[in-house]
């Protein structure tokens, strides 16, 4: 890919993580940490990878995207009002009561959700039911899911993993937002899959590890799929919990964050900044 474009998308997740800081903003309070460290991830699916149309969100030729991890549900519902799907005022009205954007990802109040999820570990079930669905209608489309590492402790994780390499779901692409903090404390410390590339390896799939919040080193993974053919795919993601607030960073007590307004200012005139650098250096 060539500077300019990964420069924009470079930008367009510094915008999606002001869209997450937007969202709290309106509510005080979010599950940031996870969202801000998959940011990276979702902004090169919906920006440069999935074949999708805003105007259509039902497109039968769409690829697919289902966020296990439901709780980090502000990373999607930015990359999608980002994307043009739903107006972005829209954002201001999370944590009201009907808001079309919930605290979970809910496929009948929002264009473009695929699947309501955020009781852990049923996400990766529900992509390859709809990746070995697409395979059945002789579509040639992908189905991307992104797991968080906490995540991987629920049972089912496993059970579609072994049933994915089974029926050669090489359709099927999974990210592991690979932070290293759950909501209890660090994931090593409560209970660890680690290696975890390893783990799905074992399984029957192809794996690669990478910087999650490298968009050169997503996009190129991106451009390699599928991995093998006739496997599915793992990406273990090395991510920063909460990138881009300065003071939250790598912090367990910012997977949910209740945010001052001192606070909320500081993120935004860092992610500004960053912004602003990321244009000056397109020129």
């Amino acid at each position: 890919m060539d500077k300019a474009r990964l420069n924009a998308l470079k930008q367009t997740a510094v915008a999606c993580r002001l869209n997450v800081l937007r969202m709290v903003r309106a509510s005080g309070h979010g599950h940031v940490g996870g969202a801000l460290s998959a940011m990276d991830i979702v902004t090169a699916l919906y920006f440069y990878q999935m074949k999708l149309d805003p105007r259509n969100p039902e497109w039968a030729g769409r690829d697919r995207f289902v966020l296990s991890a439901g709780h980090k549900c502000l990373c999607q519902y930015a990359a999608l009002a980002e994307r043009g799907f739903f107006p972005k005022t829209v954002l201001d009205s999370y944590g009201s009561l009907d808001s079309r954007i919930p605290g979970h990802p809910d496929m009948h109040k929002l264009p473009g959700i695929e699947a309501n999820t955020g009781s852990l570990g049923h996400g990766l079930s529900i992509s390859l039911g709809m990746a070995l669905g697409l395979r059945l209608d002789g579509s040639d489309r992908r189905v991307y899911t992104l797991l968080g590492d906490g995540e991987l402790a629920e049972g089912s994780n496993w059970e579609a993993a072994a049933a994915a390499a089974q029926h050669k779901a090489d359709n099927l692409v999974l990210f592991i937002d690979n932070n290293g903090l759950q909501i209890s404390g660090r994931v090593d410390e409560v209970m660890s899959f680690r290696p975890i590339a390893a783990h799905f390896a074992a399984f029957g799939w192809a794996t690669k590890e990478i910087d999650g919040n490298s968009m050169e080193q997503i996009v190129a993974a991106l451009d390699e799929l599928p991995l093998c053919a006739g496997k599915p795919t793992a990406i273990v993601c090395h991510t920063i919990k909460a990138k881009g607030l300065p003071f939250g960073e790598n912090q367990v007590a910012f997977h949910f964050w209740k945010a001052n307004e001192a606070q909320l200012r500081q993120a935004e005139e860092a992610l500004a900044a960053e912004a602003a650098a990321l244009r000056e250096e397109a020129i």
